[in-house]
């Protein structure tokens, strides 16, 4: 049996674990991703139990648990011990399944148990190339806003590195007075989580790159390989001086993984109509859905 005094806190400290892991078991969606949950860890307080040569991995917001299902050999044993544990949460969606794989192997364990698809939490996955080329009559627009950026804005690329951390920090103070992050709780876990990853980013294992715009950082990138074909952008952040530089560093950061990955993951929308307008307008590749399964439905299979 699994129970909640097996879950400990994810730290920093647990990075090789994760990583040796992951290289055995491929994750294709961000959250479960080792530098998102350290990041996020003040906001979602990620946990994890080792059982059986699997990961658990548990998130709590706001007082209310969500579990994953195992990550690891299946094991349909230790799916149905976390299924009873999951039932006992107060979260009315208390089990979350990340990656299409896992669905189909519960489904066919579990015909009778429904999934419910939570489009909010889809990741967008786009062709690298297609970021970086943006080519064809699609991103004709998207071409102009960047033609017109280069000219105005006199930009530059920057790989982000010791020598220019501080001014990154500098610049995410700016970009959080622009944004009033301190009035909004999910923004200001934001800056932490951002933060955290520019305090740590070596340890992290992230790479990165700022834009100068008429001789001031006016975006960043932080990103990572996710898996042995797919790229992850973590946070992408940019000031509103000049018109076009968030095209921009969404356009130089492919340029960057293109050389080494054919897909980038450029995570969900949150379910905010103004940033899923913006992703759509990139034509993802595909999407990473996500399903919830309902606590009063796992009460009736367990």
């Amino acid at each position: 049996m699994i129970s909640f005094a097996d879950f400990r806190p994810v730290t920093l400290s647990d990075r090789e674990l994760f990583s040796g892991h992951y290289q055995r078991y491929p994750q294709v969606h961000s959250d479960n991703t080792f530098t998102n949950m350290v990041c996020w860890n003040d906001y979602a307080h990620y946990r994890y139990a080792l059982k059986e040569g699997c990961i658990v991995l548990s998130s709590t917001i706001d007082g209310m648990t969500r579990f994953r299902p195992p990550i690891g050999p299946r094991n349909p044993e230790l799916l149905a011990d976390v299924l009873v544990l999951a039932a006992k949460s107060q979260e009315e969606h208390p089990l979350v399944v990340l990656d299409p794989d896992t669905r189909d192997w519960m489904a066919g364990l579990y015909p009778d148990l429904p999934f419910q698809a939570e489009r909010r939490y889809f990741d967008y996955v786009y062709l690298a190339r297609d970021l970086s080329e943006l080519p064809g009559k699609r991103y004709l627009t998207i071409r102009h806003q960047l033609n017109k950026f280069q000219k105005s804005c006199q930009p530059m690329v920057e790989e982000i590195k010791d020598h220019n951390m501080d001014e990154i920090r500098d610049f995410l103070d700016l970009w959080c007075d622009w944004k009033d992050c301190d009035s909004d709780p999910v923004l200001s876990s934001e800056k932490e989580a951002v933060r955290f990853a520019l305090d740590f980013y070596q340890e992290l294992g992230l790479s990165g790159i700022a834009i100068r715009a008429e001789g001031k950082i006016g975006a960043i990138s932080l990103f990572e390989g996710l898996n042995q074909d797919t790229a992850l952008v973590h946070f992408e952040k940019g000031l509103p001086d000049c018109k076009g530089i968030y095209r921009a560093i969404n356009a130089e950061a492919a340029r960057v993984l293109c050389r080494d990955y054919i897909y980038i993951n450029r995570e969900s929308d949150m379910g905010v109509e103004g940033i899923r307008e913006a992703k759509m307008r990139y034509h993802p590749h595909h999407m990473v859905q996500v399903h919830m399964l309902n606590r009063g439905d796992l009460e009736k299979v367990i």
